[in-house]
């Protein structure tokens, strides 16, 4: 089974039903869902994804998508090797930094599905966009 990083503009797309990217987006939640991958996320992704619901929506309700959200992935730990290893680590984003990073410890993840390559350059995990991603698992 497929483990997988989903990183914030992904959540967001489907949170905001952003065309083309939502379908996709939909598309990798229903594979977690239905347990046919495992998605997992971090505390800074629920960080930002809430900050920019809130923009748009009542606190109550953004706590409801993020309550659906952690029904179907999990999320990944962060301490103080993650935070040094981002500082050193020459990344760009100190925020892609610290996913990288989470990921790399975890050490089960196969690929970050974003649409911000340029952010995980430096990543030693394969990045695919959720288009990618489900073109290319059609046997799911």
């Amino acid at each position: 089974m497929d483990k997988i990083l989903i990183d914030t503009d992904v959540i967001l797309d489907f949170f905001f039903d952003r065309n083309p990217f939502a379908e996709y987006a939909s598309q990798v939640f229903s594979l977690c869902e239905n347990n046919l991958i495992k998605g997992y996320t971090t505390p800074v992704i629920y960080s930002n994804v809430y900050y920019l619901l809130r923009q748009t929506a009542s606190h109550e309700k953004v706590i409801d998508h993020l309550k659906q959200l952690s029904t179907i992935t999990d999320i990944l730990s962060m301490d103080k090797e993650v935070v040094i290893n981002s500082l050193n680590s020459g990344f760009k984003d100190f925020e892609e930094g610290l996913q990288n990073f989470a990921t790399v410890k975890y050490g089960k993840i196969n690929v970050i599905l974003t649409r911000n390559f340029k952010d995980f350059k430096k990543s030693e995990i394969g990045i695919m966009t959720p288009e990618f991603y489900i073109k290319s698992t059609t046997n799911l």
